[in-house]
């Protein structure tokens, strides 16, 4: 995969996903840029451009945005994962606080990036769904609906910006095998889960040129599960 010359903006760039990303990326020979709420030590001085910003503020995106400058390509991983209630009982709080991470994270990227991208004429866009949200899971109907809301807005845009010469697509992981999935489910089968460093290498190609052709695809990487 060859992403010289190319400028990559991540979000979510302090997770174990967005870590595995800039890395990714970078060995393929783009410059990245990486934006989150707070960096720890050991990736803040790795090289790039490390921006904070709180996701879920629409103007705080924007400014850090700008501040980036022009990038080629924009893959969106900020987002989270929780059980909840039952479908007929989630508490509002609940809800609200998957669409904050997992929708309005995204669409605040979104609305920053693509008159950026419009302007230089082109550009890539990469979004993360779930292959859970495919259809409705039990205990987990706000996530499933929040990912959902992605993977539909990811095709709306899709059709809406190839004109421009921008392509939009996005990954469906199962569980990816991060610290924190492996805390919370201790005796699971860690090795049927989805390496972030390979659900990485396909979001890098979908940020590509090689991927240019390739619009409003949802891309399952399940590993063995």
């Amino acid at each position: 995969m060859n992403m010289n010359g190319r400028r990559v903006l991540v979000t979510g760039a302090n997770g174990a996903l967005g870590r595995a990303v800039v890395a990714q990326a970078r060995a393929a020979g783009a410059q990245t840029i990486g934006v989150d709420l707070d960096f720890d030590d050991d990736i803040e001085a790795l090289p790039g451009l490390w921006l904070r910003a709180d996701l879920t503020d629409a103007t705080a995106v924007l400014e850090a945005f700008e501040r980036a400058g022009e990038f080629d390509a924009l893959f969106n991983l900020a987002g989270g994962f929780a059980m909840g209630a039952s479908a007929y009982a989630p508490s509002n709080d609940e809800w609200d606080a998957m669409f904050r991470i997992n929708v309005d994270t995204m669409r605040n990227a979104v609305r920053a990036a693509v008159p950026m991208m419009i302007r230089r004429g082109g550009g890539s866009i990469v979004n993360v769904g779930a292959q859970s949200a495919r259809e409705g899971q039990a205990g987990m109907s706000a996530y499933c609906a929040a990912k959902s809301t992605v993977m539909r807005l990811t095709e709306s845009l899709a059709r809406e910006l190839r004109g421009h010469g921008i392509n939009v697509n996005a990954v469906l992981p199962s569980i990816l095998d991060t610290p924190r999935n492996r805390q919370d489910m201790p005796d699971a089968d860690y090795s049927l889960w989805v390496q972030p460093i390979d659900l990485a290498s396909v979001i890098c190609f979908l940020g590509s040129e090689a991927a240019r052709a390739v619009h409003g695809a949802l891309v399952p990487v399940s590993g063995l599960s």
